[in-house]
């Protein structure tokens, strides 16, 4: 990367439920301010946008930055969104965010670039670009953490489906007679590693969450073992499409669930994988996230440094 690429800066937002993130990242992948909002999203959706303007402005003036320098805005959000049209379609979890165009205002607000992605794209666009999987291609990162999501980079590109739709690696089927899932299908990969999931089956053994799940089961607990048993083999599985189905040089592991416990984790999906007789395995690798909750912000970001 040339020194006058590695000087060039953007906005990255990541945009959740509960709260926004935005920094300015240099080309070399750098955070050099960041900023932290609650996203209070019941408070209106022109009003975030205020107040992601707002926010800008400021870390601009303490980085020292002026505004109409910066290579651009890109923006990471849970979906539903239909990026083609900067438009943010997510009542689900943002509430009365329904076709709600976050693109324009910030484009009219600053005059630069602005780019709208799914924040699972964004975060696997970070590992790309200043993480794990720098200098890997084509990769996934699958993120196990309240739910599961994915992503996939295929020619230093983010993996689109029919009509630019993101995939959801975290609903593809693990076992036939897994539990029922809110994506209408019973056993898939959500519902039996992610944290939400290996919680509610640990409050039928009497403990609290995920963490006193995998608490218990270092310390013998039978009932408690049997759930992260269930949780490994089910990423096992899932692991195994992945790898079936793009080939990717790395799969990367995100996310609470999956960070906090790699080791548990890559060993299953690599016993799984050994087994695989369409490829060799040992061109394959999974890693650890490199980045952690900084990923969708550097990943937005390198949306408009790329």
């Amino acid at each position: 990367m040339s020194a006058e690429r590695e000087k060039e800066t953007a906005i990255g937002i990541d945009i959740g439920g509960t709260k926004m993130a935005l920094g300015i990242v240099d080309g070399s992948g750098i955070v050099r301010v960041q900023a932290v909002l609650p996203t209070e999203a019941e408070a209106g959706f022109d009003r975030a946008v205020t107040r992601l303007g707002d926010a800008i402005e400021a870390l601009c003036g303490e980085a020292g930055a002026r505004t109409r320098a910066l290579a651009g805005i890109g923006i990471g959000c849970a979906g539903p969104l239909d990026t083609g049209r900067g438009l943010i379609n997510n009542p689900y979890t943002l509430a009365g965010w329904d076709k709600c165009d976050i693109v324009t205002p910030l484009r009219a607000r600053f005059g630069v670039r602005v780019r709208l992605e799914n924040d699972a794209d964004a975060a696997a666009m970070g590992e790309c670009f200043a993480g794990a999987g720098r200098g890997f291609d084509p990769i996934v990162m699958l993120t196990l953490g309240t739910g599961v999501g994915g992503a996939a980079i295929v020619g230093g590109e983010v993996y689109r489906g029919a009509n630019g739709e993101h995939p959801e690696l975290g609903h593809v089927i693990v076992s036939d007679d897994g539990p029922p899932c809110y994506c209408g299908c019973r056993g898939c990969l959500e519902s039996l590693a992610s944290g939400s999931a290996i919680g509610a089956f640990g409050q039928t053994e009497g403990l609290a969450d995920a963490r006193a799940v995998f608490a218990a089961a270092r310390n013998g607990k039978t009932g408690a073992q049997a759930i992260v048993d269930r949780a490994l083999a089910a990423a096992a599985a899932g692991a195994w499409t992945v790898f079936h189905t793009f080939l990717p040089r790395r799969l990367i592991l995100g996310g609470g669930i999956a960070e906090e416990h790699f080791d548990l984790f890559a060993a299953a999906m690599n016993g799984r994988l050994r087994k695989a007789t369409q490829f060799t395995a040992q061109a394959v690798e999974i890693v650890r996230a490199q980045l952690g909750n900084a990923a969708g912000m550097i990943g937005a970001a390198a949306l408009v440094l790329r």
